[in-house]
């Protein structure tokens, strides 16, 4: 019995010392290629990862679409990197979260598998690993945020240098301090909404212009597509083992619905396409990935 108390003592002591390390991070940053595979979200692990830490209360951004303070200051996020200890009969994961000095912070739990298909072995053993996190109630303290200007002495420094060198130095000092003097924006730079079943991030820091003569302004976000009327007609859904077949009136299968342990999203197969299916706004969104481009469709089905 004194044994039992100690090991529980123990892993709650370890619980509360590893929540108030997450507290000391405002993002979580997922790779959306991880160093265990050779594609960009292989067997869909990125947005797979990324899905369940939103759905847990984290901020989650991709690597690529870091918010401005993130930028500058590296050590306010985490990288979630996925561990994979797979062997030939059996799929394993660890996610371990990764600080600016590249030290280990925090380590999920192993996540075992024994499906036999990649994509399905992969998200049984995140899953599982992701399921660490469920005691933690994370509140970002805002320890590694910079509120205060940081104040140089240049007084013995500038002797040392050159009259040119010691021009630039004084130059840098009183931008610096402008900058301190300066307005903040009451608007935030980054905007995220993100629940269990809805995603939504939106960027509003000013994007420097490139405009130049005879060119038309380009867009700014690159990866994302969104098509809302690249499905006109409507898919029944028809329910099989695993989830859903839609049909259209043809009748013809059109996708393969299989269920995932959250409400309302699906794993999704066509012919020629692997991604998800999720309800969003009372709308039903195909997203999957297309020449390294994250695209979302506008399906209209009916149950």
């Amino acid at each position: 019995m004194k044994t039992v108390i100690t090991i529980l003592l123990t892993f709650i002591g370890y619980a509360t010392f590893a929540q108030a390390n997450l507290n000391d991070y405002k993002y979580i940053i997922v790779p959306k290629k991880f160093d265990a595979f050779k594609n960009m979200n292989e067997h869909q692990t990125s947005t797979l990862i990324k899905y369940l830490f939103t759905g847990k209360g984290f901020t989650t951004v991709y690597d690529d679409q870091l918010p401005e303070d993130l930028k500058f200051n590296r050590c306010l996020g985490v990288i979630a990197d996925l561990q994979d200890d797979s062997t030939m009969f059996s799929t394993k994961t660890t996610i371990n979260l990764i600080d600016c000095n590249d030290n280990i912070v925090y380590s999920s739990m192993q996540g075992i598998s024994k499906e036999k298909q990649y994509k399905e072995a992969y998200n049984e053993a995140i899953r599982e690993s992701m399921r660490t996190f469920n005691g933690v109630n994370y509140t970002y303290s805002g320890k590694n945020d910079k509120k205060d200007a940081v104040t140089v002495s240049f007084k013995n420094d500038v002797k040392k240098l050159d009259a040119s060198k010691a021009d630039k130095v004084v130059q840098a000092k009183k931008e610096m301090e402008f900058e301190a003097a300066s307005p903040k924006k009451k608007e935030p730079a980054v905007i995220s909404k993100e629940t269990e079943k809805t995603q939504y991030y939106k960027d509003n820091t000013p994007i420097k212009s490139n405009i130049e003569k005879a060119t038309t302004e380009k867009p700014a976000f690159k990866s994302l597509e969104v098509n809302k009327s690249a499905i006109k007609d409507i898919w029944y859904a028809q329910a099989t083992e695993t989830g859903y077949q839609l049909v259209d009136s043809s009748p013809k299968v059109r996708m393969n619905l299989m269920k995932s342990s959250a409400d309302n999203v699906y794993m999704a197969k066509t012919d020629t396409r692997n991604g998800m299916v999720y309800q969003k706004d009372g709308n039903w969104i195909f997203e999957y990935y297309e020449n390294d481009t994250l695209v979302q469709e506008e399906l209209n089905i009916k149950f």
